[in-house]
């Protein structure tokens, strides 16, 4: 049953928090904790499995939860030596696992150990039934909201939230776990329930489950009501924010250099060109354009102080859809300014002297990812496991 409780930390974390069904279905698997200050997850997720155990509802395939970063969930901070959802990719562990484990720093044996734990729990399901939940909070105020790398498997798992969904996150930030299972082919979707030590936090994060287990075919008619609750909880939380919105620009933050973010701001607050949202040692943080704060740093770790998003409407969303499936992906290097990159088939360099309109739109809705541009140059590559 849905509920509320405070947030308390409690005496102990272990890596499973609960595996239940051992069906021929769909494979969940949900994380809570990558971050050791955001403990709400990890506590819907005892709730959900503890229902689920005591009701014997009817269920196909298999539901895996997992902590994240165990170490720092015991102190209650959000990392002890570098944040592990910067941590993620197949170099990476590759270089980890080639060093004796006394070699290894904190964050970097929580890599090795979940992302064991990850492949153990999807072993043996297909692509496309295997589904990856990353349950976070927030340090501000904020309606709940999801994230997603905008591939329409992606998308169509989470439409099923009725909650703001954030596109183009994965472009602005490195080595996310979430980025990380969706290049190995999971369908992927990371939850935001609110703020860090919002009780209601538990209570939305625990609808946010329950929803995707019915998204994703695991559960049977028996649970119709608990789902249609779990709907209900998000749909009131998310005030009536626009579906979806994308990112604009990041701010980041480098360590020792006093960012502060003025207070009072709270995710989707409108901005305009100019507002002053915070300050460093070098002065006034002035945002670059108009939209909306999105994830402002109200806490001592983290290098990421700000975000600006702006709504996307859903036509464009639908007309994205129709230009995938029909490939027209394929005749995009015939555009003015485009060409196939020399080493990778599939990614395009964009001359930012010829193609100055739009740019990264139009990629967007065929399904590219924008890089990090350089030299007048940017190079956009298509998302993996798109179709």
């Amino acid at each position: 049953m849905l509920g509320t409780t405070t947030v308390e930390t409690p005496p102990r974390y272990e890596r499973t928090i609960g595996d239940y069904g051992n069906e021929p279905g769909p494979r969940v698997v949900c994380v809570a904790g990558i971050h050791g200050n955001e403990p709400a997850g990890v506590r819907a997720l005892e709730r959900v499995f503890a229902t689920l155990e005591a009701e014997s509802r009817e269920f196909r395939g298999r539901f895996v939860g997992l902590a994240g970063n165990l170490a720092a969930l015991r102190t209650g901070s959000r990392y002890l030596d570098e944040d592990l959802n910067r941590a993620w990719s197949e170099r990476r562990l590759t270089d980890i696992l080639e060093r004796e484990p006394s070699m290894r720093r904190a964050e970097e044996t929580e890599v090795v150990e979940l992302d064991g734990c990850l492949e153990d729990a999807f072993e043996g399901a297909p692509d496309d039934a295997s589904y990856f939940l990353d349950l976070h909070t927030t340090s501000s105020s904020s309606a709940p909201f999801g994230v997603l790398g905008d591939t329409l498997r992606n998308r169509r798992f989470a439409m099923s939230f009725p909650v703001p969904i954030i596109l183009g996150l994965e472009e602005q930030i490195d080595g996310s776990i979430d980025e990380f299972q969706s290049l190995r082919g999971r369908v992927t979707f990371a939850f935001e329930a609110g703020q860090h030590d919002d009780p209601t936090s538990i209570a939305i994060h625990e609808a946010a489950v329950w929803v995707g287990l019915h998204a994703a075919g695991c559960l049977g008619e028996d649970s119709a009501d608990i789902v249609r609750r779990a709907r209900a909880t998000l749909h009131r939380s998310a005030r009536g924010l626009p579906r979806v919105f994308e990112i604009l620009h990041r701010e980041p933050v480098v360590a020792g250099d006093g960012f502060r973010m003025k207070p009072g701001f709270a995710n989707f607050v409108r901005i305009d060109r100019d507002a002053l949202l915070a300050t460093n040692h070098d002065g006034e943080i002035r945002a670059p354009m108009r939209g909306r704060v999105f994830m402002p740093l109200y806490q001592a770790q983290g290098s990421d102080g700000f975000f600006i998003a702006r709504r996307v409407r859903t036509l464009w969303l639908r007309v994205s859809s129709i230009l995938r499936h029909l490939r027209v992906h394929r005749i995009a290097h015939w555009l003015p300014g485009v060409e196939r990159h020399p080493e990778r088939p599939a990614a395009l360099v964009v001359d930012r002297r010829v193609a100055r309109w739009f740019v990264t739109e139009v990629f967007h809705l065929l399904g590219y990812r924008k890089e990090r541009p350089g030299n007048g140059h940017v190079i956009v590559s298509r998302r993996a496991h798109d179709i």
